[in-house]
């Protein structure tokens, strides 16, 4: 993969955060009230306890919040969007794929071959159906391979999973992996741009957004803090 090629996915993925995820990030950060937590009260005043010396309402506040914030919201919004980024990145790095369960179609940088991908989020985003859905798409293509007489090894099959370490991969991937290569995080990366760092530049790359944006996330959420704060103070606590 070239260096112009490389730089377009990093600019792409730039653009994926600042156009979908920090919008929806913010969206959910504006919409949040307390009735939207399932709030588990023995919990709640525990980690209020344990992460301020207290159960006031602030403190309460922060428990609830900063979990959702900087965790479930983000999660979410980057697994149900992630479709967006994979098929910027085909377009970029290799072919979009006409074949059915192939997302993107490449030149591995690594051992020269075509490889047929099907991206995933990450180590964790599947579930035990997907297992027979994806081998069954590998199949198939196995199946076309022979009557089209196409040079297509079972090792050209992958799948690609954009984040997280191979020791983190689920048991589900792991079945697939019996069959199929399933290539995590930076080993993914380095299979698609031959570069070993480059995992670990885009990454970095989407937390420049924020600063390149001039976003003040630490205000914003501790004006929401605030807000629930005076919600659970006029309900009489948790």
């Amino acid at each position: 993969m070239t260096n112009k090629q490389k730089e377009s996915i990093i600019i792409s993925g730039k653009t994926y955060f600042r156009q979908i995820i920090i919008p929806n990030h913010l969206r959910s950060l504006q919409e949040l009230r307390l009735k939207d937590f399932k709030i588990n009260p023995f919990l709640v005043n525990y980690l209020a306890a344990f992460l301020c010396g207290n159960t006031e309402p602030e403190s309460l506040a922060k428990a609830l919040v900063y979990p959702r914030i900087l965790g479930t919201s983000i999660n979410t919004s980057f697994g149900q969007n992630i479709q967006v980024f994979i098929s910027q990145l085909a377009q970029i790095a290799g072919n979009a794929s006409g074949i059915t369960g192939i997302d993107i179609e490449f030149i591995d940088a690594l051992d020269g071959r075509k490889k047929y991908c099907q991206c995933k989020a990450g180590p964790q985003t599947i579930n035990k159906d997907d297992v027979a859905t994806i081998l069954g798409h590998f199949t198939y293509l196995q199946n076309k391979a022979r009557l089209d007489r196409l040079d297509i090894n079972i090792g050209d099959m992958i799948v690609g999973v954009l984040y997280g370490e191979p020791d983190e991969l689920s048991s589900n991937y792991k079945n697939i992996d019996r069959t199929c290569p399933v290539y995590c995080g930076s080993e993914f990366w380095e299979h698609l741009t031959g570069d070993r760092q480059f995992y670990h530049r885009l990454a970095k790359a989407f937390g420049e957004v924020v600063e390149e944006d001039n976003i003040d996330g630490s205000k914003l959420i501790l004006q929401k803090i605030a807000d629930i704060a005076k919600e659970i103070k006029d309900k009489g606590g948790l």
